[in-house]
């Protein structure tokens, strides 16, 4: 079955961790905003909108699989991981892996919260001065904090440091990739700092991106670079 990708266009942002998913499975799908011939931004506002949809979404990411429609990150990719074969069949494990995805995306909220610290809805420019002030904690305390932990799950692996969920990949790695990825390009000073210490972190980064379909995709067009109008945005004096 054919997936349905909605995210907007031009962006990677939060439907990037999705769509690693789907590229690392070899899946069949359309990234519905990125493509006019599925009907682009026009498509995903018309689902948005569509009072035939039961259980609408609240905003993008989501996914259309048939006449199911699945929103948020970690409820698409706990809906995806059995059928892309990137989740544990055991309970206990599949439920670790959604519990370290929730934390990624806890990660992901707060470093888009940096530049938008006040109002979602307001320009960044609007809100410099309490940016500055977030971007400080969250370089000094947040950033360590969370990236200290997925080091210390990853060290304390019983089957090793490779994987953050026993010995085969999943998921959450491929999100921990992006995270890292995202943190890289927004607050590349400051991952110079911290990096040293997370050598299960980047270990598992290039392994995640030397695999044959990741390094496909991450060479293709389909890849969209990061960009300041995306969740990870770098700004120089936000990485000071």
């Amino acid at each position: 079955m054919r997936y349905e990708l909605y995210y907007w266009p031009g962006i990677q942002g939060r439907g990037e961790f999705v769509r690693l998913a789907l590229e690392e499975a070899g899946a069949d799908y359309i990234d519905v905003g990125n493509d006019p011939g599925a009907g682009g931004v026009a498509a995903v506002q018309a689902l948005l909108d569509d009072p035939q949809v039961q259980r609408p979404p609240f905003a993008p990411p989501f996914l259309k699989v048939g006449n199911v429609v699945v929103a948020q990150v970690a409820g698409i990719l706990q809906f995806l991981s059995p059928r892309l074969k990137l989740v544990a069949r055991d309970p206990a494990a599949a439920l670790w892996t959604h519990q370290l995805q929730l934390t990624i995306a806890d990660a992901v909220a707060e470093a888009h919260d940096v530049h938008h610290p006040v109002d979602l809805g307001e320009y960044y420019e609007r809100q410099k001065p309490e940016a500055r002030r977030r971007a400080k904690a969250f370089r000094s305390e947040r950033m360590p904090k969370f990236l200290g932990y997925f080091e210390r799950v990853l060290a304390a692996n019983p089957k090793g440091p490779k994987h953050l969920v026993g010995a085969r990949l999943s998921y959450a790695d491929l999100s921990l990739f992006q995270l890292l990825a995202g943190l890289r390009y927004a607050f590349p000073a400051a991952m110079d700092r911290i990096e040293p210490g997370l050598p299960h972190c980047r270990a598992l980064a290039a392994q995640v991106a030397g695999r044959a379909n990741m390094a496909a995709y991450l060479a293709s067009d389909r890849r969209l670079p990061f960009c300041e109008d995306g969740v990870f945005r770098h700004y120089p004096e936000l990485d000071d």
